[in-house]
């Protein structure tokens, strides 16, 4: 049985959005989703899943979410082994001085075309670097991610898919819960 990772889009940002973690949990498990397991505020759910077929379950999550909660938040998913290989690509990994509280990787709901990428590696965004590498999106903010040379709607505009952000401690964390399960 595989262990899913679910990470909503927008959830308790500004006051927005608001699900509280024990009542997404309960969701997830009304869902059928084994073992759910929230981590921090802002949506992250680790469970197991008979589901293989992530696309359809992402759907029926966005669902749920907006029944019960009267808004809805993209859901991106990706499995444990998924995760495990996001790690393993991490472009910034071998470089010395690289903090982790300031790589942010940006899950994808999907692959961006060659343009899209193209015109995304084009975005002059010193000082921050932006790498990309299937449908995760890496970016150092080497001043921090509170104010960003970076224009986040710019990046969004320019892939047209939608995504959401976790830093690197978050995506080792998620990681380690998945493998405990």
């Amino acid at each position: 049985m595989p262990v899913v990772i679910s990470m909503l889009r927008g959830v308790n940002v500004g006051g927005h959005n608001k699900i509280k973690m024990d009542a997404l949990r309960e969701l997830c498990a009304s869902l059928k989703l084994r073992d759910p397991q929230t981590y921090v505020q802002s949506g992250n759910v680790v469970f197991r899943s008979d589901d293989r077929d992530l696309v359809p379950l992402g759907r029926r999550i966005e669902q749920a979410i907006e029944r019960k909660f009267g808004f809805r938040p993209a859901v991106i998913l990706r499995t444990a082994a998924e995760l495990r290989d996001v790690i393993a690509r991490n472009p910034f990994a071998s470089r010395p001085g690289i903090e982790p509280g300031k790589l942010l990787v940006t899950f994808l709901a999907s692959e961006p075309g060659a343009e899209a990428r193209t015109k995304l590696l084009a975005i002059k965004a010193d000082p921050e670097e932006l790498h990309i590498d299937g449908r995760e999106l890496y970016t150092y903010f080497p001043n921090g991610m509170g104010r960003p040379k970076l224009s986040w709607p710019l990046v969004e505009r320019t892939l047209a898919i939608p995504g959401t952000g976790r830093n690197w401690n978050t995506v080792v964390k998620l990681l380690e819960m998945a493998e405990s399960l």
